[in-house]
């Protein structure tokens, strides 16, 4: 029989031509008729917000996977995905349903596995780390040399920090872990500090403006590079300077970190960015690190997760791993 096949009901159930995208009136469906692997299909459709990547996702071919949407559409009452500028998008109702039936699954096939222990050298999960491209240079090269070495079935997807959905998508597992430097603490999440960082400055090897050294003089007059993840607002340098009674022209504002880096390569600007990133660029680019002509307070990278996985032994060996990334010492430039 296909994973795909119909879903038996006990009740009748509204045959619209075409599904409404507003709220449903059946609330009282029977789940005694329903096939699990609807379920499982419907959380692939709303995961990947696409037919092709959903079939692809679960293992079933494309024509399965529109078949299954079909059904489930019928079955909800409700279109689920709607077609939209970019491509499909979610319904008001499926936005509602995403997060619970992601969580409902993998607690059913958590209690399937009965996961007392877990075995990374025959493992093949996915682990899903939520971080922003610094903290991914910086920690995915000692990781996957772990993970080659002790793990060589587990794969790892980096997704973009979403602050707003972090909490969510921690406790609903569709993030394992989230790796990133918070002013703020999350009250409801368990958090473990990786490692303190603190602040360098990047300039081109051949700049000649600081032959002599980067005085605060000199930096004043160079033009900076910012890193600002949000496109706005003031950055911990300019915080610094305006308690000196100085400000600094900022001459490229931009969300990424490694592409801010580059970008100091062939130009007069000046990047303040975290050591391990500069080191990392160091020892790929032309260029050269020197301490800031300010004092700029120190941050702390942490690694953050629901309290609901603490004690699952295969999140438990993946933040020890994580942890051991973040501890391994770095790789010297080869002469």
């Amino acid at each position: 029989m296909s994973p795909m096949h119909t879903a038996r009901r006990k009740g009748r159930v509204s045959r619209s031509p075409r599904p409404s995208t507003s709220q449903p009136s059946n609330t009282g469906l029977d789940l005694s008729g329903i096939n699990l692997n609807l379920a499982v299909a419907l959380d692939a459709l709303l995961t990947e917000v696409s037919v092709t990547r959903a079939a692809k996702r679960i293992g079933i071919t494309q024509s399965a996977m529109s078949h299954a949407l079909a059904q489930l559409r019928e079955l909800i009452g409700d279109a689920l995905l709607i077609r939209g500028r970019g491509g499909m998008v979610r319904t008001p109702r499926a936005e509602q349903l995403a997060a619970p039936l992601h969580r409902g699954l993998l607690e059913v096939q958590r209690a399937l596995r009965n996961e007392s222990v877990f075995e990374p050298r025959t493992s093949s999960r996915r682990f899903t780390i939520a971080s922003g491209d610094y903290h991914a240079a910086t920690l995915l090269p000692p990781l996957l040399e772990i993970l080659d070495t002790e793990a060589p079935g587990v794969d790892i997807t980096i997704r973009p920090l979403v602050v707003p959905q972090l909490e969510a998508q921690l406790e609903s597992g569709e993030v394992d872990l989230v790796v990133a430097a918070f002013p703020d603490p999350f009250p409801a999440l368990r958090q473990q500090r990786l490692f303190r960082e603190d602040f360098v400055c990047i300039v081109r090897r051949d700049n000649t403006a600081v032959k002599r050294g980067l005085d605060l003089e000199t930096y004043l007059r160079l033009p900076h590079v910012l890193i600002s993840p949000r496109g706005d607002g003031a950055g911990a340098v300019d915080m610094a300077l305006e308690r000196l009674g100085q400000s600094r022209r900022i001459g490229l504002r931009l969300p990424y970190f490694l592409t801010a880096a580059l970008s100091v390569v062939r130009s007069n600007h000046v990047l303040t960015a975290p050591r391990r990133l500069a080191e990392l660029f160091q020892d790929l680019c032309p260029v050269r690190l020197m301490p800031p002509p300010v004092t700029l307070a120190p941050f702390d990278v942490l690694q953050l997760w629901h309290e609901r996985f603490d004690d699952e032994p295969a999140h438990r060996w993946l933040r020890t791993q994580v942890a051991r990334a973040a501890a391994a010492p770095r790789l010297s430039r080869p002469t």
